[in-house]
C-alpha cells in the first residue's frame, strides 16, 4: 500500500484510540513491516506516531482509573487494596534496609607523613 496523507492520518487516529501498533496496522490495512519502514524513513510521521501513542496511552490510563474508582465505589475489595497500596503512604509496601559500611583506605608512606604534618600544624 502506498503511503498517503489520508492513510497516515487514519493511522494516527487509530493509535490515539488504541495505542497498539499491530491493531492500528490491521485497521488501516498495512503490515507492521510497512509501518516500521514508513517511520524509519519519515521523521515527521515518527514524531506524530509517538505523540499519538502517548495520547492513546493517556486515554487508556484514564479509562482504567475511572473503572478502578467505580469498582471502589462498588465496594470491590481488590480495587480498594490496589488504590491504597499505590496511592496512600500508610499502606504502601515498605522495604527496610540495614547494614554497615566499612571504608578502608590504604595510605602510602608519603601520604601518611603529609597527614601527620597537617595535623601537627593545626
Amino acid at each position: 500500500m502506498k503511503k498517503t496523507k489520508a492513510i497516515t492520518d487514519r493511522l494516527i487516529s487509530e493509535l490515539e484510540k488504541a495505542p497498539i501498533i499491530e491493531i492500528a496496522c490491521k485497521k488501516i490495512g498495512i503490515t507492521r513491516q510497512t509501518f516500521y519502514r514508513w517511520i524509519e524513513k519519515d521523521f515527521e510521521l515518527k514524531s506524530k506516531v509517538d505523540d499519538a501513542i502517548q495520547r492513546g496511552s493517556e486515554l487508556i490510563n484514564d479509562m482504567a482509573e475511572s473503572t478502578l474508582i467505580q469498582n471502589i465505589k462498588d465496594n470491590e475489595l481488590t480495587a480498594v487494596i490496589f488504590w491504597l497500596k499505590n496511592r496512600h503512604e500508610k499502606f504502601r509496601t515498605k522495604v527496610q534496609l540495614s547494614g554497615k559500611i566499612k571504608n578502608e583506605i590504604e595510605l602510602s608512606d608519603e601520604e601518611k607523613e603529609e597527614l601527620k604534618e597537617s595535623l601537627n600544624n593545626l
